[in-house]
C-alpha cells in the first residue's frame, strides 16, 4: 500500500499540483507544517505511526496540541481523559527525529477552556480562575470559557504545564494558541471589569513570551486571529477580533510566530502582509478545503519574504490521524512549498 501510495503521488498527483506552483518554489521558505489534535494517548500512539509516512509526503513540522492530554506529575489534578505518559511522548519525539520531521507542542492558553457542556480539568480544579465565575450554566450562550488572565494565581500553575511539556518533549519551541478568545475584560471579572481589552491580551502574550523566550529560549507561535481587527478587515468575528483585542498587535514582540488561518477561499488574504509589515514571522493557516487551501497557498507565496514561513494545515477531526497521508489539502500545500 505504501508503495502504491508513492507511485500515485510521483506520477499522478505530483505533476497535477505543481503545475500551479511557480519557479520560485525553491526559493520559498519551507516549513510544511500539520497540526493535530494529541488529547489523548491513543491519538499520540496512532500519530507516532504515521511520522514517517507523513514525512514522506513532505511534511518537516508537526504542531502537537497536547493541552490537559499529558500526565502531568507537577499537577496530576490537571491531567485529561487518557492522557499520554512520558514514554508515549518520548516514542512520538523518536520518531519524529528519525524523519527529521521538527515536534512543537501546544498548550491552548486564555480562550478556549470548555468545549460544548464540558470544562476542562483547569477552570474545573481552579474554578476561581474563570473570567465568568458562576456564569452561563452548563456553558450556555457561549462559545468557549475562559482563564483570567489577572488573576495572581493563575500562570503559577501555567506556567508548571508549560515547563513539563518543553521537558518532556524536549521542545525549542511552543504554541500558546489563544485563538477565539470571546471572554475577556468581562464585566462579571472582579480584576478585568472595566479594562482596555486590547491590554489583557497583550498581557497574557507578553507572560506567556517572558517564560519561553526570555526564560526557556525557545521560539513562541500563537493563532493571529484576535490580533486582526474585524473593522479594518472583513473576516467576520472568528478569524477576526470585534470584540476589542486587536490593538494588542502593537503592544507584543515581533519574534513571536503568527499562525494566521483561514478556511474559507478568498481572493485576498490583507492579514498576511498586515503582519508581515508589523515585523512578524507568518505562518498561513488552512483547514479540510481544497480550494481555499489553494488560494491561500497562492496569496501568501506572491509575498518573497523571509518572514514568510510556508504553510500549516489544521486537521479539526476532518480525517483520522491513520488517513492523514491522504489528506489533499496537506499534499497540495507540502508540494508547493518543497
Amino acid at each position: 500500500m505504501k508503495n502504491f501510495l508513492s507511485c500515485l503521488l510521483v506520477t499522478c498527483i505530483l505533476p497535477f499540483f505543481c503545475a500551479s506552483c511557480t519557479a520560485s518554489v525553491q526559493k520559498s521558505p519551507n516549513w510544511r507544517g500539520l497540526h493535530v489534535l494529541m488529547t489523548t494517548q491513543d491519538k499520540t500512539q496512532e500519530l507516532t505511526e504515521v511520522v514517517g509516512d507523513l514525512a514522506k509526503l513532505g511534511v518537516n513540522v508537526i504542531i502537537a496540541e497536547i493541552n490537559y492530554g499529558y500526565e502531568y506529575e507537577s499537577h496530576p489534578e490537571l491531567r485529561g481523559k487518557n492522557p499520554s505518559k512520558r514514554e508515549h511522548i518520548k516514542r512520538l519525539l523518536g520518531e519524529c527525529r528519525k524523519h527529521n520531521v521538527r515536534l512543537i507542542p501546544q498548550f491552548q492558553c486564555l480562550g478556549h477552556q470548555s468545549w460544548r457542556e464540558n470544562v476542562f480539568p483547569l477552570l474545573v480544579k481552579y474554578p476561581q480562575f474563570d473570567e465568568t465565575l458562576g456564569q452561563y450554566d452548563k456553558n450556555e450562550q457561549i462559545y468557549c470559557r475562559s482563564w483570567c488572565p489577572l488573576h495572581p494565581q493563575v500562570n503559577r500553575i501555567v506556567f508548571d504545564l508549560m515547563d513539563e511539556l518543553i521537558f518532556v518533549f524536549e521542545a525549542d519551541a511552543l504554541h500558546v494558541g489563544m485563538d477565539e478568545v470571546f471572554l475577556i475584560g468581562e464585566d462579571s471579572c472582579p480584576r478585568c471589569k472595566g479594562q482596555n481589552k486590547a491590554k489583557l491580551f497583550a498581557k497574557a502574550v507578553n507572560d506567556y513570551h517572558d517564560r519561553l523566550v526570555k526564560k526557556h529560549k525557545i521560539e513562541m507561535l500563537m493563532w493571529g486571529d484576535r490580533l486582526i481587527n474585524a473593522g479594518k478587515i472583513n473576516y467576520g468575528k472568528w478569524e477576526a477580533s470585534a470584540n476589542g483585542t486587536a490593538g494588542a498587535i502593537n503592544m507584543i514582540p515581533k519574534d513571536i510566530i503568527i499562525c494566521d488561518w483561514h478556511y474559507e477561499k478568498r481572493d485576498t488574504y490583507e492579514s498576511i502582509p498586515m503582519f508581515l509589515k508589523k515585523g512578524f514571522r507568518v505562518w498561513p493557516t488552512g483547514w479540510k478545503k481544497l480550494e481555499a487551501t489553494k488560494a491561500l497557498v497562492e496569496y501568501s507565496r506572491r509575498f518573497e519574504n523571509s518572514r514568510m514561513l510556508g504553510h500549516l494545515n489544521t486537521t479539526w477531526g476532518a480525517v483520522p490521524i491513520k488517513d492523514l497521508t491522504k489528506f489533499e489539502p496537506i499534499l497540495y500545500a507540502t508540494i508547493c512549498f518543497r
